[in-house]
């Protein structure tokens, strides 16, 4: 089983501050067999203007650079946009699209994160797609929510693997993850719908940490880490959980 470990920096960091924690986690999963050797998948998001510094740090050590966001269009005359062709010319391999603070905080609707995502599969980009409910529901109400959410950002998209990132939105910033059943049956659900893209993987976020991916078991691939993983040591006892994963 391969395991999938992302982590966003989102604007926490300073520039100088996020070269240090990128040179720190560098150094750290070389130590890490299981990164060494492809059983765990680990990408790191940081902002667009630490995107190059993050390329030239993790170089050779089997880190991806993932992207917060990407422009849904092509490059021409859109002021302030970062295309997709452009994040793959630099070397980013991974674009997160559609999370919950680009929905709430700025309004990003089902039909702008599915133009984001063709846009990024089209530059040979893998989309991290961003689902989640917003209330506290049972499991079904929750199925229900990020099937409409998932299938909304696929409609008409090209072929390829994306990852699915499922992120309540009730428990992003929670002082514990969704419990372990919930998150299980709705990670389950996903994976089904993503049985027409082999290679594609769904990951748990929100309040995510030690000990949940042993909880999860084989309901997920992975997690993607915020505020948690922005300590190395942390982090570290994450990828030694996931590296000890059957």
């Amino acid at each position: 089983m391969t395991t999938t470990v992302g982590v966003s920096l989102k604007t926490y960091f300073s520039h100088g501050d996020a070269l240090a924690w990128m040179t720190a986690v560098a150094e750290l999963v070389r130590g890490v067999e299981a990164v060494a050797s492809g059983t765990v998948r680990v990408f790191v998001a940081p902002t667009f203007l630490q995107i190059p510094a993050a390329v030239e740090t993790f170089a050779g050590t089997g880190v991806a650079v993932a992207a917060q966001d990407v422009s849904a269009h092509p490059a021409g005359a859109f002021t302030g946009e970062v295309t997709a062709a452009e994040l793959a010319e630099v070397g980013v391999a991974v674009v997160e699209i559609g999370h919950a603070e680009r929905r709430r905080l700025f309004g990003e609707t089902d039909a702008e994160v599915a133009a984001k995502t063709s846009a990024a599969l089209r530059a040979g980009l893998t989309p991290l797609i961003c689902v989640g409910e917003t209330a506290h529901e049972d499991a079904a109400a929750a199925i229900s929510a990020v099937r409409a959410q998932l299938d909304a950002a696929l409609d008409g998209a090209p072929a390829g693997p994306v990852i699915v990132a499922y992120e309540p939105v009730w428990a992003i910033g929670a002082p514990t993850p969704a419990p372990a059943d919930h998150i299980s049956a709705v990670t389950r659900a996903l994976r089904t719908a993503l049985g027409a893209r082999p290679d594609s993987a769904v990951v748990y976020g929100g309040s995510a940490g030690p000990g949940l991916l042993t909880a999860l078991g084989d309901a997920v691939d992975g997690l993607f880490l915020g505020r948690f993983a922005h300590d190395p040591a942390r982090l570290a006892e994450v990828l030694r959980e996931a590296g000890a994963r059957p």
